[in-house]
């Protein structure tokens, strides 16, 4: 008697085979930094330390329980909603010696903004040996790392005991003041709010680090978000030391983004009177643009490493780069984050034509792109900012 052989169940044999899947290196654009003065505390010097709340502030920056500058400075970071998504503290090895912490936290490449606790002084640029001091070391610490790879913003404030007066915007933004930290490069925000206490009633009045929280509220925005009249808590201005019409109008044109306090806004607060980076390049004047271009630039090295050695110089080669560069800049699309892309590879228009049908300088480009195994991809998209002013025309008639 001939044996059954029995059906195998499920019938049809899939093996999953995940060799392929290749996880892409992620940033959170909302990593924040406050390096400060913090002498006598337990953390280690130029060492930058994570904080979730106001127990490790203390505990790591606070001087035998009590509060120092940098530990004031993160409170103020923590007490912004919604909070960045990692902050930082980094204690200087001695009171002012920015640049040996700064220097400290160059490593930590995950690092987007970056300001300094409490200090308000531009300080000088370096000369020879000599380091740069004051917000002069934070600017050259943003634009070096910038330049490197590991692109950062760096948020500053003008010294709110700055007393008012008729030529208040031109006195603080004299070549010789705040001015000098304006750079082509867009890597600074300069905000101003004169006044600025965590404490009204008290005389003399504590100065509060608008700079940390103003910091903390931006970076706990999506980068494609304008920061225009989003609130920053932790702080007030008193009202005779709030800015008039034409002061809030006089900062903001020169790219210095005001702290107001608007009846038109329900409720009382602290709000962002503008968006701008203190910055002498037209392209990069915004914050938001900063940051979207900052984590693009990102998305695309980082979704394209995998390229880089396995990627061939072929029709099909660099037809699947061009599919992975849009699968990168797809879903920004689809998200809103940007209207429109376009990739371009010339390369591959040539390595589409048969080889009789190419001329002799497209067949030399073919030959050189192989020799150097170098390929140009040319990304264009199209931002779609957000409104900033409404012109509004009201006529009456009778």
């Amino acid at each position: 008697m001939a044996t059954l052989v029995q059906p195998a169940f499920p019938f049809v044999d899939v093996t999953i085979d995940t060799s392929a899947l290749v996880p892409a290196a992620q940033r959170s654009p909302g990593v924040v930094a406050v390096v400060g003065n913090a002498d006598g505390a337990a953390a280690p010097a130029s060492t930058p330390l994570v904080v979730t709340e106001h127990a490790d502030v203390l505990g790591l920056f606070g001087k035998t329980g009590a509060a120092t500058a940098l530990s004031r400075s993160l409170d103020l970071v923590l007490a912004q909603d919604p909070r960045p998504s990692k902050v930082y503290g980094v204690r200087t090895p001695a009171a002012g010696n920015y640049a040996a912490a700064l220097a400290g936290l160059e490593a930590a490449d995950d690092v987007t903004f970056v300001c300094l606790a409490g200090e308000t002084a531009v300080g000088a640029a370096t000369t020879g040996g000599t380091p740069a001091t004051g917000l002069r070391a934070l600017a050259e610490h943003v634009e070096t790392s910038s330049a490197a790879g590991n692109r950062r913003l760096a948020v500053a404030m003008i010294d709110p005991a700055t007393a008012r007066s008729a030529t208040y915007v031109d006195t603080v933004l004299a070549a010789n003041s705040y001015g000098a930290l304006k750079s082509a490069t867009g890597r600074m925000i300069l905000v101003a709010a004169r006044g600025a206490t965590t404490d009204e009633t008290a005389n003399p009045n504590p100065v509060a680090d608008a700079a940390a929280a103003v910091m903390g509220a931006i970076a706990g925005q999506a980068p494609a978000t304008s920061v225009v009249l989003k609130q920053v808590r932790g702080f007030t201005m008193p009202v005779t030391q709030q800015y008039v019409p034409a002061e809030v109008t006089g900062l903001a044109s020169q790219g210095v983004i005001p702290l107001i306090d608007p009846a038109l806004v329900p409720g009382t607060g602290l709000f962002l009177a503008d968006g701008g980076t203190f910055s002498s390049d037209p392209a990069r004047n915004y914050v938001d643009i900063a940051r979207v271009l900052d984590d693009i630039e990102f998305r695309l090295r980082a979704g394209l490493i995998g390229t880089v050695g396995d990627a061939r110089i072929t029709k099909a080669g660099l037809t699947a780069v061009r599919v992975r560069v849009e699968g990168i800049l797809g879903p920004l699309q689809l998200g809103a984050v940007i209207d429109d892309f376009s990739v371009t590879i010339p390369l591959l228009a040539i390595l589409a034509l048969p080889e009789s049908a190419r001329s002799a300088a497209e067949q030399a480009q073919v030959v050189t792109a192989r020799q150097t195994r170098q390929v140009s991809v040319l990304i264009g998209i199209t931002y779609g900012p957000a409104v900033h002013r409404l012109n509004v025309t009201l006529a009456p008639q009778f």
